[in-house]
């Protein structure tokens, strides 16, 4: 009798043995991560309302912030690893890439999402108008001459600089003075779009009929019999290639270096038989050199065309947008942030991400068709 039982007991006790084990996993999974948001909330609760020394709150918020992104890797992980092998491998994957995820999600598509719904509305979003302000983009006067000039940007800007990232590339390989000649061409790379602004907006300078001529331009003007000119200003529309000379200058080095890198990729062996059939140097760029690194040309000009279809920094600082300069993005600002007009603002960045993501795309397939590099 006694054997029956224990026999009986024996399920019961295994059924409370694994009960009690999956209630405290659960217990213990829940508790981890709930005390690990308190944590970091705390933390930020510090960074945002002490008055501690200025010191001791970088220190908090370097091991607040490295600290906190690997305690939530490793909590996370832990928990994972957790569960049953299916969802262990199916989850773990997550653990990666989903803090990139939701930082994408956080601070681009919801933004994203949320502008769209704004240019929906009036000017103080109080009011829903549907498309009228995507109808007073495309018709408004100031818009046409925005479009023309990120036009141009693209037409001379992207072009040029494509054209003598390339030259350049072709002619310093061949030069005992590569080095030294990339990296002054390279240099302007190092400078932000705003420092280059201010530098150009010297070499433009102009000054009234008393003052003396700083500007280097217009110092090369005067000498030669010329007088004194406001190049970004009165010579419109002709004033906007001189602000892409400035895109021009610092953008070939980048161009020059991707195009060097896959020149010296070309088997040596494929060119000098070229040559030994016959091949001249202007046959050997355009029949061999530029079909071989068609990808990194295609890859090199969709940036470029990105990068001008943005073009804010510049234009803004050098001319604010006036004098027939503006382009999109200072559209965009002007009315978004001066006039307060957040429907007209925001359907103006819509419509400047429409434009940059066929390019986008088009240069995403090209890195997954063709080795660019």
């Amino acid at each position: 009798m006694a054997e029956t039982t224990d026999t009986a007991s024996a399920p019961r006790t295994g059924i409370l043995e694994w009960f009690s084990g999956t209630i405290g996993r659960f217990l213990v999974s829940l508790f981890v991560p709930i005390v690990t948001f308190i944590v970091l909330w705390q933390g930020f609760i510090f960074l945002r309302d002490s008055d501690a020394p200025k010191l001791v709150i970088v220190l908090v918020a370097i091991v607040w912030g490295v600290g906190g992104v690997a305690l939530l890797y490793v909590v996370t992980n832990w928990l994972v690893e957790r569960m049953s092998p299916m969802w262990r491998d199916m989850l773990q994957p997550f653990v990666f890439v989903g803090p990139a995820i939701a930082i994408l999600t956080w601070y681009l598509a919801l933004p994203t999402v949320r502008t769209l719904w704004i240019s929906l509305h009036n000017a103080d979003s109080t009011q829903f108008v549907g498309l009228q302000n995507y109808v007073a983009v495309f018709t408004e006067r100031q818009m046409f001459i925005a479009f023309r000039n990120n036009l141009l940007w693209i037409l001379f800007g992207a072009t040029l600089t494509v054209v003598l990232g390339l030259l350049i590339a072709i002619l310093a390989d061949r030069s005992r003075f590569e080095t030294l000649a990339k990296s002054l061409i390279f240099m302007p790379m190092a400078i932000s779009m705003v420092g280059a602004g201010v530098i150009w907006n010297f070499v433009y300078e102009v000054k009234g009929v008393n003052d003396p001529q700083i500007g280097l331009l217009n110092a090369i003007w005067v000498a030669l019999g010329g007088q004194p000119q406001a190049w970004t200003a009165l010579l419109q529309p002709w004033n906007n290639l001189f602000l892409i000379v400035i895109l021009i200058w610092m953008q070939t080095g980048f161009a020059m270096v991707l195009f060097s890198a896959a020149i010296k990729g070309i088997p040596g062996e494929i060119i000098e038989a070229a040559r030994v059939d016959g091949a001249n140097e202007i046959q050997v760029f355009f029949r061999l050199i530029i079909p071989y690194i068609m990808g990194t040309i295609i890859t090199v000009t969709t940036t470029v065309i990105i990068f001008t279809l943005k073009i804010f920094d510049v234009v803004w600082v050098m001319t604010g947008g006036q004098f027939g300069t503006h382009v999109i993005a200072t559209q965009f600002y002007r009315q978004y942030f001066t006039n307060r007009n957040f429907g007209f603002g925001s359907a103006i960045a819509v419509v400047l991400l429409l434009a940059v993501i066929p390019v986008m795309i088009y240069n995403l397939k090209q890195f997954r068709e063709r080795e660019v590099f």
